[in-house]
């Protein structure tokens, strides 16, 4: 009788110190230290702001991600979501914790660039340009309760980037769409010349390129640019394959074509690149297509994309900058298929 009450005693104290483990580590994952930031951020704001921030998770906005300007005639924003301009110190600095919670440092700092290049754009296009630029013009959303036990998501987001997040029992279902732009690329002239904001997944592109034989180039090379990457709907919808696979890159080559994968992934947060890199490397070489258009001199536009059977990266670099240097603005998106958002289709 002792010893089988000395055994459940000791079982008891084992099941309390389970929980007490578990308890410790959530908050630790990578979506436990979502909720508890997406949790401080609500927490910070007045109902004002709450209810701008806050939607249901089946809410369609969840689904309508934009990278470009969105306003009207009026040059007034159209964009839902809580801002940062309207929110005080200690509220963007909760907003931009929540950011940071679904990024890698590196991919933090490249977003919070991003944000700045507005005032860049301001002094280059003037305040009578045709598009309102203010850093102040980033949104926060959060869809459902975070919760460690049902589903829910966020989204940051304004000109030039878009992080999304949907989260399921306390787990990262995925990060897509994730998008970053730049305008410029590369800074041509003033106290920030040289900045490149995203040159990873330009120079690990350009060094594929140029490795290609004449047979490969004939492959990967596409008689038309690719499409714009389509923002406001949850399907990349990338077409059938086409360019070169990998099973036709050599060793050197799959190896470049790995750290422009890499570029992308290190965006996200270690443990969700990490996995992300991991399904993208792991595609058999004969369904992971890498395909281009144009010309990978700077200065001369052109395209590419990366696809395999669960994700797309779209990339475009055709546009002029702000100060009119040619093909220097960069789209760029890791897109998971069939769809973004966690859904099946």
């Amino acid at each position: 009788m002792f010893r089988a009450r000395f055994l459940a005693f000791a079982l008891s104290l084992v099941c309390v110190a389970c929980v007490a483990l578990v308890g410790r580590s959530a908050p630790d994952t990578t979506g436990g230290k979502m909720k508890a930031a997406a949790d401080t951020f609500l927490a910070s704001l007045n109902a004002d702001l709450k209810k701008k921030a806050s939607f249901g998770f089946d809410d369609p906005h969840r689904l309508k991600w934009y990278f470009t300007p969105q306003q009207d005639k009026e040059k007034k924003f159209t964009r839902k979501g809580a801002r940062l301009e309207e929110m005080t110190a200690d509220q963007q600095k909760a907003a931009l914790a929540l950011l940071k919670s679904g990024l890698s440092a590196k991919g933090y700092e490249t977003a919070t660039t991003i944000i700045g290049l507005e005032d860049l754009l301001l002094a280059l296009e003037g305040p009578k340009g045709a598009m309102t630029r203010n850093r102040g013009w980033y949104f926060v959303s959060v869809f459902g309760d975070p919760s460690a036990t049902g589903k829910w998501g966020w989204r940051f987001e304004g000109h030039h980037l878009s992080v999304n997040y949907t989260l399921d029992k306390g787990e990262v279902v995925t990060g897509a769409p994730m998008l970053f732009a730049s305008n410029p690329a590369e800074v041509k002239d003033g106290a920030k010349k040289g900045l490149r904001p995203l040159p990873e997944i330009e120079d690990h592109a350009r060094d594929l390129i140029k490795s290609l034989s004449e047979q490969q180039d004939k492959q990967a090379r596409q008689p038309k640019s690719f499409p714009e990457i389509k923002e406001g709907q949850p399907k990349a919808d990338p077409g059938p394959p086409v360019g070169i696979t990998a099973a036709d890159l050599s060793a050197n080559q799959k190896a470049t074509l790995q750290k422009l994968l890499k570029a992308y992934t290190d965006r996200m947060p270690e443990e969700l690149g990490a996995a992300e890199l991991k399904r993208a490397t792991n595609t058999p070489d004969g369904k992971l297509y890498f395909a281009y258009s144009g010309s990978p001199k700077p200065g001369e536009p052109y395209t590419y994309r990366v696809l395999g059977p669960e994700f797309v990266v779209e990339f475009l670099n055709e546009q002029a900058d702000a100060a009119k240097n040619k093909a220097n603005h960069i789209h760029s998106a890791w897109r998971r298929l069939p769809a973004d958002f966690g859904l099946a289709e």
